[in-house]
């Protein structure tokens, strides 16, 4: 009886050892949690869920090594948050975002949302990695935000010089969504177009929650553009090519980023877009590259459809901050800030590598026009 206590007892603390042995790995593990800011719902909810999917491959992706920092093992933990596209849910989602501890960011999506959520961002030291390209927000002084994409004088200038210089446009009209996005990229078209010779013929205004622009258009008709540019998103781009073709008014469609995307093919019809629908784009070409292709195809697997816009924005920023925090050897945001501002990043879609005010040094942008539904590459700047 004794004896088999006694063993039972010596078994039980020898369980209990292996067990503690066990867990110590996890208990010493790191976690981390990554902050997403995006419209994953509304209007714009396609573009949101896009971003949301390219950060959730990285995380997946970091979590399968895992890589170590400070001699523990890191567990990225992904915090998504519906900032719908609008600037106050905006803040109250970075408010939400700070208070559970979160400092790190990949997002906001807008600029309208970017503008006022960076605030509250600095004030809690939080890094920020955003796509939002309108130029005031890298203008604000913040240190540990950085901007993963073009901006608007990138986007809206190079699309200006395509159409005078390969499109030999004379005449061209401007409508925007009166958004931080909308604005800043029409503002930099029109600056730039004018400096190619273009007449600006006219400017109207709409919102990103619009459907009809029978208004505009018509007014815009009468002075006879040969192209449009618009400064806004794809849900309302689609249907303002469709209005354009049934009010007769024969202009092609420029405009940034934003409407290069498959939603505006489907929303307009492939046979309005192709060929009169065109649009600058940041970045690589992701088919042309090996690691481009490579992103796809684990991109389809995951999602079945294809990455829109920015989804491998967000999925370099996410795998940029890790690398950072391996270069630091530390998961605070301060060191990790200095690594990202002192040193670059190879992602899929470029090399990220920032200036002193958080702007890429060097960002690439393709003008686009549609082939068969799909935003087709055809020059590069």
């Amino acid at each position: 009886m004794f004896a088999c206590a006694k063993k039972n007892v010596w078994g039980t603390v020898a369980g209990l050892a292996l067990a503690a042995m066990a867990s110590a790995p996890a208990l010493a593990q790191t976690t981390v949690k990554i902050g997403l800011s995006s419209p994953l719902s509304g209007a714009q909810t396609a573009h949101g869920q896009d971003n949301l999917a390219g950060a959730k491959l990285a995380v997946q992706e970091l979590n399968a090594k895992p890589i170590q920092v400070g001699g523990k093992p890191v567990r990225f933990e992904l915090v998504a948050e519906d900032d719908q596209a609008d600037p106050r849910q905006g803040v109250q989602v970075a408010q939400k975002l700070v208070d559970s501890g979160v400092r790190f960011v990949v997002g906001p999506y807008n600029s309208g949302v970017t503008m006022p959520a960076s605030r509250v961002y600095n004030d809690a030291g939080a890094i920020v990695a955003t796509v939002a390209s309108n130029p005031k927000i890298t203008e604000q002084g913040f240190a540990r935000l950085f901007r993963v994409g073009p901006s608007d004088t990138q986007l809206g200038a190079n699309i200006a010089t395509y159409a005078a210089k390969e499109l030999k446009l004379k005449r061209v009209a401007i409508i925007d969504d009166r958004t931080a996005y909308g604005v800043g990229v029409a503002d930099e078209f029109a600056r730039e177009a004018k400096a190619q010779g273009l007449t600006i013929v006219g400017r109207e205004y709409t919102s990103d929650k619009a459907m009809d622009f029978t208004a505009a258009l018509t007014t815009l008709k009468a002075q006879n553009p040969e192209a449009i540019f618009f400064g806004g998103y794809a849900p309302q781009a689609g249907p303002m090519v469709r209005q354009m073709k049934s009010l007769g008014l024969n202009a092609k469609l420029l405009g940034g980023d934003t409407i290069c995307s498959t939603e505006t093919a489907k929303l307009a019809g492939n046979e309005l877009v192709e060929n009169n629908v065109w649009c600058t784009q940041g970045g690589a070409l992701l088919d042309k590259a090996t690691e481009g292709k490579a992103f796809i195809e684990k991109y389809r697997a995951a999602n079945k459809r294809d990455p829109l816009t920015y989804a491998v924005s967000f999925y370099d920023a996410v795998h940029m901050i890790a690398q950072a925090m391996q270069k630091a050897n530390s998961t605070d945001p301060a060191k990790v800030a200095q690594a990202i501002s002192s040193g670059s990043y190879k992602g899929v879609a470029g090399t990220y590598a920032f200036d002193a005010k958080g702007n890429l040094k060097a960002s690439p942008v393709t003008v686009f026009t549609f082939r068969k539904g799909e935003p087709a590459p055809i020059a590069s700047f």
